[in-house]
């Protein structure tokens, strides 16, 4: 194996990783990261060490990924050197409500990304719409903006429009109701975020208000509707946010029952990071003649800058200690394997004078949204997580991603580091090897 020398560590330029077994769960069948029935089932049981040292594995299931090691190692390319995306419209162009157009304008917002730009004409007219797009590039309000106008519109008109948006993770929906209330501000529009983890009684007492948008994942959903205190007859519009991921987390069966109790001619709008075979087959059940509109343009971001790490099992602990001493490791989100394994590192973290908190499906939804709170304020330095954390947070200025242990695929990879070089600023990634 050839290493070349960058900052310190070695670098493998040819060598693939090789599969090995460890613990955790299988890819491809549900792995459900929260044990209560109802809940988002949170995410892969995959991340984390067993210890402080980190795992070698012996257990069963689990399998890392496969991969030609240099797609991990690139280096961020410079602003200049992207073509820079020059939009057909301004947020001021578009046929939207103009206290609409005011919130927009009020969180700063000017020019639409490209999933943005290409998305919301399609949206405004009332078309279904499948979104491929990485992570990172203006997803949610490329649906909430127009649908909250489509909202207003109706209202306009004495007709009474629901919204449901379905997404895997009680954190994704919680995101998503906060830029939500960035948007609607002002508009007499209320909703309800209903995810598993959290008490149910506060979610049924405000669906029983009938709110304009619910936001869910899958099996909080299906509880709700079998409870008969969710009854999906009168939305007229539906959004799947991280279809793929859904897909992944074993939500197929849910997805399909939340969606055969809605009415046949509805408004239905689909975004996914990936289009696999599966993904293909989804759109095929769920959308009609859909307008396709895809933005990616490479695999990871260009504002990352993506190394390896060399280093035995058992010292894995002080090496990423040794890492976290170093200048600009400001914002750090470590990802594990398993859910005690990212609990352990958090405490050992913690022990060596490291401000550090955890995030995985073990923990309760008011314990999750606290560690991701501090980690958001800057309270805790460092944010171990499972996958649950890999997609669809936005948390700002995250500095580094650091793969304490792989993940099982290369898609999986692409998410977890997707949460640094956000908004146009650098990032780096770093990914732990033997």
């Amino acid at each position: 194996m050839r290493f070349a020398l960058d900052n310190g560590f070695k670098r493998p330029m040819t060598a693939a990783v090789e599969q090995r077994r460890s613990s955790g769960g299988s890819r491809g069948g549900p792995r459900r990261d929260s044990g209560s029935r109802g809940g988002d089932r949170g995410g892969p049981s995959r991340g984390g060490s067993s210890s402080r040292g980190g795992s070698r594995g012996g257990g069963r299931g689990f399998q890392e990924m496969s991969v030609d090691l240099s797609k991990l190692v690139n280096k961020a390319q410079p602003s200049e050197d992207v073509e820079v995306y020059v939009p057909t419209h301004a947020f001021a162009d578009f046929a939207i409500d103009e206290r609409l157009k005011a919130n927009i304008s009020a969180k700063g917002y000017v020019n639409p990304t490209p999933i943005q730009d290409q998305s919301i004409p399609h949206v405004l007219l009332g078309k279904d719409i499948v979104g491929i797009a990485n992570t990172g590039t203006g997803k949610t309000a490329a649906f909430l903006i127009p649908l909250i106008d489509k909202v207003l519109k109706f209202r306009a008109l004495g007709q009474d429009e629901r919204v449901l948006i379905m997404v895997p993770t009680r954190e994704l929906a919680i995101q998503i109701e906060a830029e939500f209330f960035g948007f609607a501000k002002g508009l007499s529009l209320a909703s309800v975020t209903c995810v598993g983890g959290a008490n149910i009684v506060p979610q049924i007492r405000v669906l029983k208000r009938n709110p304009a948008f619910v936001i869910g994942t899958p099996g909080r959903l299906k509880d709700l509707m079998e409870r008969r205190d969710l009854n999906l007859a009168n939305f007229g519009t539906v959004v799947l946010d991280e279809a793929d991921r859904m897909l992944d987390m074993g939500f197929i069966d849910d997805m399909r029952f939340i969606m055969g109790t809605m009415r046949k001619e509805r408004h239905t709008l689909f975004f996914s990071a990936t289009m696999s075979r599966d993904i293909q087959a989804l759109i095929g059940a769920f959308l009609k003649d859909p307008v396709s509109v895809s933005v990616k343009t490479r695999e990871t971001s260009h504002t990352i800058d993506q190394d390896v790490v060399q280093v035995h099992h058992s010292q894995k602990f002080d090496k990423l200690v040794e890492l976290l001493k170093q200048e600009g490791f400001d914002k750090v989100l470590v990802f594990g394997r398993t859910k005690h394994g990212v609990e352990r590192l958090a405490k050992d973290l913690r022990s060596v004078g490291v401000k550090a908190d955890s995030i995985h499906g073990n923990k309760t939804h008011s314990a999750r949204q606290k560690a991701l709170i501090a980690f958001k304020r800057g309270d805790a330095r460092v944010l171990t997580a499972t996958d649950v954390a890999a997609r669809g947070l936005d948390i700002s200025s995250v500095s580094h991603v650091i793969n304490y242990d792989l993940p099982s695929t290369y898609e999986d990879y692409t998410h977890r580091i997707g949460r640094t070089g956000r908004a146009g600023a650098v990032g780096k990634a770093l990914t732990f090897i033997p």
